[in-house]
């Protein structure tokens, strides 16, 4: 990787231009997909969702890999921890010890309220920990501050 590269400036992602937010969601419950697919419908930020049921998918869109090849490359992650084939600290790492990867945002929402998973995620640089509430409304309401926070408010990086 050349030194331009490296040194990419940030730049907010141009949203009242109509362009859609791009957001891969690594989740194995169909019941959490559904709610974050709808609490997603109705917000302020147009969301391109993209779903991954396992670590192994995950990583293969994010190497754009198989039949990945043309799907964009995501602005933020929403990462389940415990998945299937390959679990979520394992995808937070991979992604954040790739060049190409490392500074997309990773929230991780799980329901391990675990002290040494919140450490070992943070220590692999997560970008937000979220212990997914059981409550339906509170679920809805959790997604739509993610919305708020990292789609509105925070500026992410472009490529």
């Amino acid at each position: 990787m050349i030194a331009s590269e490296k040194n990419r400036t940030m730049a907010a992602l141009p949203r009242r231009q109509g362009r859609r937010v791009e957001v891969l969601l690594v989740e194995d419950n169909p019941g959490d997909v559904r709610l974050t697919q709808e609490a997603l419908k109705d917000g302020r930020v147009m969301v391109n969702l993209t779903v991954a049921a396992d670590g192994v998918e995950a990583m293969e869109i994010l190497r754009k890999r198989g039949a990945h090849t043309g799907k964009a490359r995501p602005d933020l992650i929403l990462l389940d921890l415990n998945l299937p084939r390959k679990n979520g600290r394992e995808v937070l790492e991979e992604i954040k010890a790739d060049d190409d990867l490392k500074r997309i945002p990773v929230i991780v929402m799980t329901t391990s309220k675990a002290e040494q998973d919140i450490h070992r995620v943070y220590n692999l640089n997560a970008n937000c920990y979220i212990t997914k509430p059981v409550d339906l409304d509170e679920f809805l309401n959790v997604v739509r501050s993610i919305e708020d926070f990292w789609l509105t408010i925070v500026t992410l990086p472009n490529e």
